[in-house]
């Protein structure tokens, strides 16, 4: 029995030793913050354009009238194009005041329609008969979010590919093997759309299709994380 106590005793006293002694190995264990990204090109097929119809009038009642007449005949010339989807966006009605202020010398009122549509052409073709009434505030091209999805997950797979490549690099250059001990996915971006300047309704003998062109927006993905060098 005594010699049963010692050997616990012997257990109790070692065991912290050996506690230590890990934690100082774990702690002496070489860590590297890395870093990579890749970037790849995704087709702009989808469009967004806003058009707007603008009035201004004595009365509030007359700035509607025309505004609404303008909206409705648009909105009806955006049934022949199916593959463009046509929706109203907003009013806005404002009163016009005098130049000192004091008074309101009219009403003005603006209503927008959203258009949208993976079909450039199509949509070109509209704008340039709406444009004979209305007129056009916005375009802007971007990836669809489809077309965008799929750009990532290939961008991704080539930030992950980088990322391992410059670990192996760091860890040959140390003459130590590693291992991955986190990584961090995200950081998606993209080359914002460039928004059109605001253009005025065109006479309708000058209607013809807006010129877009749609090009492409770079997806660029991030990949961080860290490995340990082991001994």
């Amino acid at each position: 029995m005594p010699h049963l106590h010692r050997r616990h005793a012997w257990h109790r006293a070692i065991a912290p030793l050996l506690f230590l002694v890990g934690t100082q190995a774990a702690l002496a264990a070489t860590t590297i913050d890395l870093a990579a990204e890749a970037s790849r090109p995704a087709a702009n097929d989808l469009a967004r354009a806003t058009v707007f119809a603008e009035a201004t009038s004595p009365s509030a009642g007359e700035s509607a009238k025309r505004v609404n007449a303008l909206i409705a005949d648009a909105l009806a010339a955006t049934k022949g194009h199916p593959r463009v989807k046509a929706k109203t966006a907003g009013t806005q009605t404002y009163p016009v005041y005098s130049k000192g202020g004091g008074r309101i010398e009219a009403w003005r009122m603006r209503s927008e329609i959203a258009l949208e549509s993976g079909d450039t052409t199509a949509l070109s073709e509209l704008l340039g008969k709406l444009q004979t009434t209305l007129g056009v505030s916005g375009i802007n091209l971007a990836p669809s979010p489809e077309t965008r999805k799929k750009v990532e997950n290939e961008a991704l797979l080539d930030a992950i590919a980088a990322f391992r490549e410059r670990a192996k690099l760091a860890a040959d250059a140390l003459g130590k093997p590693y291992r991955i001990k986190h990584l961090t996915l995200g950081s998606q971006s993209y080359r914002p759309p460039v928004p059109m300047m605001r253009a005025a309704p065109m006479a309708a003998m000058e209607a013809m299709p807006m010129p877009v062109e749609a090009g492409e927006s770079q997806v660029t993905v991030t990949v961080s994380g860290q490995i340990e060098l082991s001994d």
